[in-house]
């Protein structure tokens, strides 16, 4: 009885399973074909469905509009005021000319200064988004043909720059988190604090109701000015293109994230300004670089946003085109540019470019910087043409390659900044009626600019555009954010950690009289609110007070501090008596700490400082001075620094970073950060420092992969070392290899590998270049004994990484695979050998394939009838069906064995034994037959 149980329970058992393995592999090789659909959207090497959706619908629409419509929705304007009404210029534009959206700007007065800024700011962002709906409820005349149509609703777009830091370069400055600039987020080195400001911003701007960003700025900071403010300065990440990339991807990805994809991101200034030596605002600077030039630095970053983003939400909306000249862009050192921003042979040479035309061919806009700005009036003042026709410049920026014009302050002669945007969006729709060439290029740029609001709104729904209110109050909330980037910014110029111990090894105390210097320039939200200190005269003061004062400690005496400007400095520099009362303050100090901003010509600022060190170290010498730069480091010269006992640098004047400021001078909190920037300064090369550290030790390891436990709190199993032979890949990868400041170095870094093995003639060399720190190579072992590698970076080396290579066993003849040991130059874009490829030579088992299971079941259902026929003929028919089934139960089990890689099936699978699956199987049959047989005997000995 049980052996008959026995052999029924394997005839099921066996058909379930031999039917069911051969479809296993088939249904995973679908989901890695997903997966990499997935991936390959995400790469740019399929269209992701968002932009496909985006695409038809906006199709669908811009088929429907009037030339009006289209050309309105071509720019972005500026107004004056908040409190607009029906009878406004604004709303003029919206509704007769519908224009595309408006720009908020704190120069125009769009944001009040009452205690109710934020509250202001989402009524007005309604209200504008309404009359946008507003046209759609209405009847208009078509103005060429006479007859009535509708318009279509589309959204504004409400665009702002908020580059943080507050005045002067954030629009909005009360009621929202004062979010650091982008310099002190670069000095953290973490892309996750650049991700988490963007987070925060991006929140915030959805709930006030704007949906269009411009920035962040991708400009490297390649040689700062010293001597001025005529650099961008802290409205960049920093002066290293992999690092501000690498911000540049974390901070979109945050804005995108942090407002739910409800704000588009219009990254700048395209194709790179931090080369320049005037300011974007002020006037139209040259740079001598070629295109060649621009590839390997500037353009980097813009690149790293658009065609080598690592996802969706990491990739830039849109470019802000920058006006900027190039001399000698394409070779010819005599050559100059126009302003590429009106220059269609050079933009459009940039957007040929394959990563950015990529991008473009999945919906990216470009942007045209401001139309009317100073420096746009004063190119064209230089030429023959002067700024007297705001059209003509429109149209040149379009012709150019922009797709939304960015126009403000577009007055000329007599005529007012609205009157000249109304006849220049007049012009173009005319222009579109006559020019069929014109009316092609301008579908195109509206289907982009729709494109891109289909994908912030799926459906053009008011309810869906209007910010909800209620989030209102989850804004300016998030200020540890903001203290969290001050702690990992901080840097402490000079001197060294070690060498400050030394001379400090206390803080203030009691007994100590401390005097503060602040350079405290004054900022306001509106042409009619009132003047603000950017750091109050006595920020940092009140910040000790509040945190080591009697209140908290007693660690210092309020009595024994006091606090002076810059300009009572200034007073007492240019006094002749000595009779100032800073003067007799600083006489009586034992610590004297200047709070300082940028070095701009409007202010003494930094001349200041300078004459104070040079005409009166009297007043300074034998005591503590202490220098915070809440702006960019780099100000100082060498002379200033080594008058100071110590230099620090903020980079940003939230008062976040004055409280830093005050753990660092009573030693609480010490330094994290590093300098994003180079300092002439203490001969401070950016470009060096990034070299990796010659002092650490590389370490190299096996690249094998890591085991990750199913169980929740089981550590897994260390991966262990497979023995390799001759023949085999080698798969090995460097530990993080750290620059000079203790990061991982940028991507591209070259490492050379040499390897050698013991008895053979002169080692084999291999370049590679790294990816987040770590190089990667393989190599196919050539012959027998002790394999050594390891690796130099510039001046680094690595430990010395050994294993032993087996010598074959008995007379086995392995033919060596032979590797090249020519030495490849370094290649900045080298990519190291894939993992899979690597380890696939060792770790992928041997498994039958779809041919081998039909020849299973084939031979085994062959051999089953024949056993069922003899059988059925011998002794009888139910005898005969059931050794045939057992037989057919035999093969299958046979094949199921080396299809679930039991032990040995790798024997008899392997190339080197013909048709091991078929004599395993036959061999399974045969034990089926014997089982019938055994339940045949045992059958007829119970009847006996």
């Amino acid at each position: 009885m049980l052996i008959r149980n026995t052999a029924q329970s394997m005839v099921v058992f066996g058909i379930l399973l031999a039917l069911i393995l051969p479809f296993r592999s088939s249904q995973a090789a679908k989901g890695i074909s997903s997966t990499r659909n997935i991936l390959a959207a995400q790469q740019g090497t399929a269209t992701p469905e968002p932009v496909t959706i985006a695409s038809a619908k906006a199709q669908a629409l811009l088929e429907k509009m009037t030339p009006e419509e289209k050309v309105g929705q071509l720019f972005l304007v500026t107004f004056q005021g908040n409190n607009i009404q029906t009878n406004s210029d604004i709303y003029d534009l919206i509704n007769n000319y519908y224009v595309g959206g408006v720009m908020l700007l704190a120069g125009n007065d769009n944001f009040s200064g009452d205690g109710q800024t934020i509250e202001k700011a989402v009524e007005l962002t309604q209200k504008l988004q309404t009359f946008g709906q507003e046209v759609s409820s209405q009847t208009h005349v078509n103005p060429v043909s006479g007859e009535d149509f509708t318009p279509a609703y589309v959204p504004l777009f409400i665009a702002i720059s908020q580059e943080g830091d507050g005045y002067p370069y954030d629009q909005i400055l009360n009621g929202v988190t004062t979010l650091p600039n982008e310099m002190a987020i670069g000095a953290s080195w973490n892309p996750d604090m650049a991700k988490q400001a963007g987070s925060v911003l991006g929140q915030e701007l959805a709930t006030i109701g704007v949906n269009l960003v411009f920035g962040p700025s991708l400009d490297i900071l390649e040689s700062p000015h010293t001597d001025t403010s005529s650099d961008l300065g802290t409205r960049t990440f920093g002066g290293d293109p992999y690092w501000v990339g690498k911000m540049g991807q974390a901070y979109i990805e945050g804005l995108h994230t942090g407002s739910n994809d409800q704000v588009a991101v219009v990254a700048k200034h395209f194709p790179g300004y931090g080369g320049s030596d005037r300011l974007p605002e002020e006037e139209v600077a040259t740079v001598r670089k070629s295109l060649d030039q621009l590839l390997e630095f500037e353009l980097t970053p813009f690149i790293n946003v658009t065609g080598q983003a690592p996802t969706i939400e990491a990739a830039a909306d849109g470019l802000l085109t920058a006006h900027i000249r190039y001399q000698g862009f394409q070779g010819n050192i005599r050559a100059t540019t126009r302003p590429v921003s009106f220059d269609p042979q050079a933009l459009k040479l940039l957007l040929s470019l394959p990563d950015i035309e990529q991008w473009r061919n999945l919906g990216g806009v470009m942007v045209s910087d401001n139309l009317g700005s100073q420096a746009v009036r004063g190119f064209y003042d230089l030429t023959s043409q002067p700024f007297d026709m705001p059209r003509r410049v429109a149209l040149n920026a379009f012709l150019a390659g922009n797709d939304l014009l960015y126009v403000s302050d577009f007055s000329s002669g007599d005529l007012d900044s609205i009157t000249s945007a109304k006849r220049t969006l007049e012009f173009f729709a005319q222009k579109y009626r006559e020019d069929q060439a014109f009316a092609q290029r301008v579908d195109e740029s509206v289907l982009r600019i729709l494109m891109l609001k289909f994908r912030l709104y799926k459906d053009f729904d008011l309810q869906q555009v209007l910010a909800p209110t209620t989030a209102n109050s989850e804004i300016g909330q998030s200020q540890q954010v903001t203290f969290d980037i001050a702690r990992q910014a901080t840097t402490l110029i000079s001197p060294t950690q070690a060498e400050l111990d030394d001379t400090i090894p206390d803080p203030p105390n009691q007994n100590d009289r401390i005097v503060f210097v602040t350079d405290s320039r004054t900022g306001n939200q509106c042409s009619q609110c009132e003047e603000v200190p950017l750091i109050g005269k006595r920020a940092l003061e009140q910040s000790i007070l509040r945190l080591y004062g009697p209140q908290a400690g007693g660690q210092v005496t309020p009595a024994n501090m006091i606090s002076y400007s810059l300009d009572d400095l200034q007073e007492m520099l240019d006094a002749p008596d000595g009779s100032t009362q800073i003067e007799r303050s600083l006489t009586r100090a034992n610590w004297i700490v200047f709070s300082m901003l940028d070095s701009n010509p409007r202010y003494s600022s930094y001349q200041t400082l300078s004459r104070f060190l040079a005409e009166r170290p009297d007043l300074f010498q034998n005591k503590r001075l202490i220098v915070f730069a809440f702006n960019a480091p780099y100000f100082l010269d060498a002379t200033n620094i080594s008058k100071l006992t110590a230099y620090y640098a903020l980079y940003s004047k939230s008062p976040q970073f004055v409280d830093m400021a005050a753990y660092l001078l009573f030693q609480e909190l010490r330094p994290e950060g590093a300098s994003p920037v180079s300092i002439p300064g203490i001969s401070y090369d950016l470009s060096t420092v990034l070299f990796p550290d010659p002092a650490q030790i590389i370490p190299i390891e096996l690249d094998l992969p890591n085991v990750e436990s199913t169980q929740i709190g089981v550590t897994p199993e260390p991966t262990p070392v497979p023995i390799f032979h001759i023949g085999d890949m080698i798969p090995i990868r460097t530990g993080v290899i750290v620059d000079q400041n203790g990061h991982a170095v940028p991507d591209g870094t070259p490492v050379d590998f040499t390897i050698s093995i013991a008895g053979q003639t002169g080692p084999e060399r291999q370049s590679q270049t790294t990816t987040d720190g770590y190089a990667r190579m393989g190599y196919t072992v050539t012959a027998p004994g002790k394999l050594e590698i390891n690796a130099t970076s510039e001046l680094a080396e690595s430990e010395v990484f050994t294993l032993d290579i087996p010598i074959p066993s008995g007379d086995e003849l392995v033919t060596p695979t032979t590797t090249s040991t020519s030495t490849p130059e370094p290649s900045p874009t080298a990519t190291a050998t894939p993992f899979e490829e690597l380890i696939a030579p060792i770790a992928a088992p041997l498994k039958p394939g779809m041919g081998d299971w039909l020849m299973a079941l084939v031979v085994s259902a062959g051999i089953a009838w024949i056993g069922y026929k003899f059988i059925s003929n011998s002794s009888s028919l139910h005898w005969g069906i059931r050794s045939g089934l057992l037989a057919l139960v035999g093969g299958l089990l046979a094949y199921s064995y080396l299809a679930l890689n039991l032990p040995g099936s790798d024997i008899l699978l392997d190339p080197s034994i013909p048709r091991g699956v078929l004599i395993f199987t036959v061999i399974g049959t045969i034990l089926g037959l014997l089982a019938g047989w055994f339940w045949y005997r045992s059958n007829t000995q119970e009847a006996n």
